[in-house]
């Protein structure tokens, strides 16, 4: 029997699906495209906050140094760093806690000089030359924080005294133990760490602590460049006679 013929118009046009990965790929894009739209918004807040972290915390710090922690006030801060007082408590809950993040930026970077002393693969010589120009480099750069920790220290660190003792003592004594070791190598004479580094405390931190006498004495309003580099000539050489092996 004859095939009757298909009118074009009869004929069933079947339309494939969209397959899942399509949808899949689409559904991706838009995922993508939102998470991208997200991280950038959440970078751009988060950098924004650091921005006025750090700007509260530049203002804090020189007012700390010039009125000290009773003469401080939130308020007096937040005016100088353009933000209301309730904006500044949103960042820092409590005059206290601005004041110990203040200590803490400060300590933190010291610290972390004197971890480098404990570095076994540098020679004694040259860790000491290079802490010792860390330190009036701080002073130099950062005159303000070092006052602020001095004054906490005068005035008898009543308030961030615990976190002296917990944080300073492990890297004393860590640093104490590098110095026994070179001696022990025979790589320096025998010395008192702990006064050692006192000493080097003490005289590198007076570039910035006391630097308004120095600038009195040598009648000048700012110590220069060649002030930081005498120093740090006469600091280093001291330093390095100290544990100088003569035969």
């Amino acid at each position: 029997m004859p095939e009757k013929s298909v009118k074009k118009s009869e004929r069933i046009v079947v339309k494939k699906p969209r397959t899942a990965k399509s949808n899949g790929t689409a559904a991706s894009s838009v995922v993508s495209a939102t998470a991208a739209t997200v991280a950038t918004t959440a970078t751009l807040a988060a950098d924004k906050r650091g921005k006025l972290e750090t700007e509260i915390l530049r203002h804090a710090v020189t007012m700390f140094a010039e009125c000290g922690y009773q003469g401080t006030s939130i308020a007096s801060i937040a005016q100088q760093a353009g933000v209301s007082k309730q904006n500044l408590l949103y960042y820092f809950a409590s005059k206290p806690a601005l004041y110990q993040r203040v200590l803490d930026d400060v300590l933190d970077v010291w610290l972390a000089r004197m971890d480098s002393l404990a570095d076994e693969s540098r020679e004694p010589q040259e860790l000491l030359r290079s802490y010792i120009q860390a330190k009036l480099r701080f002073s130099r750069e950062h005159p303000s924080a070092s006052k602020v920790y001095a004054m906490e220290v005068i005035g008898g660190a009543k308030i961030y005294g615990q976190q002296i003792r917990s944080k300073v003592i492990p890297y004393l004594r860590k640093d104490i133990a590098s110095f026994e070791k070179w001696m022990s190598e025979g790589k320096i004479a025998t010395v008192n760490p702990t006064h050692l580094l006192f000493t080097i405390w003490a005289m590198t931190q007076s570039y910035a602590d006391f630097s308004t006498q120095m600038n009195l004495v040598l009648n000048q309003k700012k110590l220069s460049a060649k002030d930081f580099e005498a120093a740090e000539k006469l600091i280093v050489d001291m330093v390095l006679a100290a544990v100088a092996i003569h035969n």
